[in-house]
């Protein structure tokens, strides 16, 4: 039959993918529950392209230079879809401001509310580091405090 140190490595092995495979499942759960249309026929991913293509026309060369720099802290492999999700908070600001082209205070305030709270330490030493005062968001933070709360 098989040995002992044989038998263990086979062991060892098939938990290791037992993980993997389950983490992998967790995410392409995730994506997939993201995909699932709410009651008005659009998914979150659908509305997000959509204030996407609603506010491309807003965004100067700067501004989306700018929008770079916020998402460069981000992990390559996630920042597509950060910066996807950036943008689209930005442009519901801006669309909900009547904007009739961004500002900086629509790109800060979209950028403090699509970020998650557990992340709002890096998200304030950006801010810092590109000569941005935060003092005048602190009313964004705390709302994200209790809404994540709810």
């Amino acid at each position: 039959m098989l040995s002992g140190w044989f038998s263990a490595f086979i062991l060892i092995w098939i938990l290791c993918l037992v993980f993997l495979f389950s983490v992998g499942g967790y995410f392409m759960f995730r994506k997939f529950l993201k995909r699932l249309p709410k009651e008005d026929g659009k998914s979150i991913l659908d509305r997000q392209e959509e204030t996407i293509l609603k506010t491309r026309h807003l965004w100067t060369p700067e501004y989306r230079e700018l929008l770079e720099e916020l998402v460069s802290p981000v992990p390559e492999l996630f920042r597509d879809v950060a910066r996807k999700k950036i943008a689209a908070k930005i442009g519901d600001v801006a669309l909900s401001k009547n904007a009739k082209k961004m500002t900086l205070d629509n790109i800060i305030q979209g950028y403090i509310l699509a970020t998650p709270k557990r992340d709002h330490k890096f998200l304030r030493k950006k801010l810092k580091q590109l000569n941005i005062d935060d003092s005048r968001y602190e009313h964004l933070f705390a709302q994200e405090k209790t809404n994540s709360a709810q």
